[in-house]
Parts: C-alpha cells; structure tokens; sequence
C-alpha cells in the first residue's frame, strides 16, 4: 500500500513539472482531462446486461432503453467537456502573510461564451476543500482558497484542479493548473510583544542609549495640554487608549537599531519572531528604526513603506 501512494506521489509530481508556470490560462482539448466515474462505471455495466437480455429475448422496447440511456451518456459526456473547455482562469496575487496563517487568493472564472457553465469546483490539488461556482454566460466569478504556507519565506502558489460532474455525474472532467504567483510569509510574530530593547539607539548628538519617559520608548511622552494634532501618536491610541505624543528632541538624537543581538535568544526563528514583533511595535509608535540581519542592513526610517522592506527582509533571512 505504501509503495502504491509512494509511486502515485511520483507521478503526480512528474506530471505537475511538466505543467507551465502562469497566473492566466484558458483551458484547450488538450488541457481538460475526462473520465468515467464509479457511476459512470455502473452504468455501463448495466447497459451492457441490458443490451445482452435485449438480445437474448429479442426485446424491442429493451434496444430502446439501452440505446437512449448510451445516447444520454454520450450526450453528457460532450457537455461536460464543453463545460471547461474555453474557460479562462486568472489568478489574483494574494497579500503577505505571517506564518500560520492561512493565506487568501482569488481565482476568477472568466466565461467568454454564450451559455453558462455549471457545477464548476475549484481546489488546491491533493486536498478536498472544494469551493463550488456557477458562471453565467458572458460574465464571470471569483472563488476564493485558502491555503497555508510551511513555513516562512516566499512560496510558489500550490498546483490548483477545477473540475465538474455536470450534467449527470457519469464522467468526470478536470484541469490541473500550476499558478505562478508568489506569496510572502513573514515570520510569526512574538505574542505578547517585548519591550523594545534599551542600548540599541544610533546617536547623532548626545548619549548613546535610550531614554524612557513614563515608561514610553525613547521619540514619545504623554500627551501635554497644547501640543500639536499632528504630533499625536493615532495608532497607539487606536491600539490602547492612551494618548501620547512624539518628543521631537529626542527622536532627532537617536534612531533605534534592531538585531539577532538584542533579541537575546540562541533559536534562530525565535529571534526573527521577537526581531517581526519589535518591528511592528516601532511602527505603532512611529519610531525612526532600523534592522541589521547579518550582511543586509536597512537604515532608520519610518512609515508604511519602511515597515514592508523590515518584514520582508524578516521573511526572507
């Protein structure tokens, strides 16, 4: 049994290598597969006995059943084929995700033609979550998968099957698709989130560490009646209630530094875990910071831009 799935695995990862890579294709005669399924397969069966007992009795109204349920098979057979031949699949890229998330991509059925395709199901190939659709004619669809990274880093896409039953269930038509998008898995995120770290600041005049004031990070204090709209930090008052404000003085002096070091851990992917949460706490209190991972080294800034170069480079280590 184990050498039966080891050698089914094996033709199955022959025959995805010798699929091509692309986020965009519309299914030929050549790429739509169809056979027989177990109740195809029976029915067969049972015309053949009722064609032999038709035979064999000389039974008129016996042809006839036998050979208008062959001519439903057949009918079935083209319209299952004709169901996805013709039809364009186009993948839509998802967005990042940490590891352990399950990462979200849409995959829209475009039906160019002049009748709508039916009993349509599309999954990621080697699993059972199969996501059902119907496309009208001249109109399309977007089904969404789910699908979860091994790891951290940037993944090719899982290979995808679409395939319908349409209109009796006696044959089974397929495609097997290999998208080529790409998804970023950043590394997961250390919960709850440690306090930046103390001695990591970059100091352009004055002391080299960092300050606290209240028990904020050094570039933040309470708010003081009178400071600016513009100075207040939003998104940790979004994110916990509380109203500071940005210490210009001291976010000019000092640019805060993040490295394997200061995580003080020995595991490498526990390091990135503290390093991702560090980084996306500097960017709730819109800190300047900077990450050093080795020989790639990313200078202090801050922003939304900055935050995605930080994670990524996180990703990718």
């Amino acid at each position: 049994m184990k050498l039966l799935q080891a050698w089914r695995e094996r033709l199955a990862r022959w025959f995805e290598a010798r699929l091509p890579l692309a986020d965009s294709v519309t299914l030929t005669q050549r790429s739509v597969y169809i056979l027989p399924t177990g109740a195809g397969l029976l029915m067969a069966l049972t015309l053949l006995v009722l064609l032999v007992a038709s035979i064999n009795y000389q039974l008129n109204l016996g042809y006839l059943l036998t050979f208008l349920l062959a001519g439903c098979a057949l009918v079935a057979m083209h319209l299952g084929h004709g169901t996805l031949r013709g039809l364009t699949l186009t993948l839509i890229a998802p967005s990042p995700v940490y590891a352990g998330a399950s990462a979200a991509f849409d995959v829209q059925l475009v039906n160019t033609r002049g009748r709508a395709r039916r009993a349509l199901s599309v999954a990621v190939a080697g699993t059972d979550q199969w996501v059902d659709a119907d496309v009208d004619a001249q109109a399309s669809t977007c089904v969404r998968l789910m699908w979860r990274a091994p790891r951290r880093g940037l993944h090719r896409l899982p290979t995808l099957t679409v395939r319908t039953l349409f209109p009796l269930g006696t044959f089974r038509v397929w495609t097997v698709w290999r998208p080529a998008a790409q998804v970023l898995v950043y590394p997961r995120a250390e919960d709850p989130a440690p306090p930046l770290p103390l001695g990591q600041a970059d100091a352009q005049a004055g002391p080299t560490h960092v300050t606290q004031h209240s028990g904020e990070p050094d570039g933040v204090r309470p708010y003081r009646r009178g400071d600016a709209l513009k100075s207040i930090v939003w998104k940790k008052m979004a994110r916990s209630g509380e109203l500071v404000s940005r210490d210009a003085a001291a976010q000019t002096h000092h640019n805060l530094w993040l490295d394997r070091q200061a995580t003080e851990l020995s595991d490498s992917e526990a390091q990135l875990s503290r390093l991702c949460a560090w980084v996306l706490l500097a960017d709730a209190l819109d800190l300047h910071y900077g990450l050093r991972l080795g020989s790639t080294e990313i200078t202090p800034d801050h922003g939304p831009t900055h935050l995605q170069r930080c994670l990524r480079a996180l990703a990718l280590a």
